[in-house]
């Protein structure tokens, strides 16, 4: 086994273990009276997300891993648990918007307000480099951007709308 499959079964897991994470707090958020917002767009996100990992496993399974890139790419892992913990029940990879909760200001949240996504952007970008494939981060970090600016704007309207509705 060559270490660019152990990386991308690694990833693989890892998000795999995320849907899963990710449909548990959906469900107890919808339980409990949250709403779904804009979610005409999140097939195109997991589209995304699919395709890039597929492209990952087809182009890069018997690559030589770059070390440097890879050190960046834990980096990111531990942003990303960062997030995850922070968010606990709250996170999910759709827009959900639970009344009268308010945002959550700690953790990543104190510095930028959407620190998932920083670590969105860097993955898509970093794992591709890590497999010596800069054509193919380039490819899908311009459509990821595309998709995250559908996705945050839509984000924060829904953020915005339940903020107004929870001061009257």
């Amino acid at each position: 086994m060559t270490p660019a499959i152990v990386l991308l079964a690694l990833v693989t897991a890892e998000r795999i273990g995320e849907l899963w994470l990710a449909n548990r707090n959906t469900s107890a958020l919808l339980a409990r009276g949250a709403v779904e917002k804009a979610a005409g767009h999140y097939p195109a996100i997991v589209l995304l997300h699919a395709t890039w990992l597929i492209g990952l496993w087809l182009l890069g399974w018997a690559q030589a891993i770059h070390l440097g890139w890879l050190a960046v790419f834990c980096l990111l892992q531990g942003l990303r648990l960062w997030v995850l913990v922070t968010l606990g029940r709250r996170w999910t990879t759709r827009i959900i918007v639970a009344p009268g909760e308010r945002l959550v200001a700690r953790g990543p949240y104190r510095f930028v307000s959407h620190p998932n996504y920083i670590v969105v952007i860097g993955e898509i970008a970093v794992l591709p480099l890590c497999l010596g494939l800069p054509w193919f981060a380039l490819v899908f970090s311009i459509v990821n951007g595309l998709v995250l600016t559908i996705r945050i704007r839509a984000e924060n309207a829904a953020l915005e709308e339940a903020r107004h509705a929870a001061t009257g």
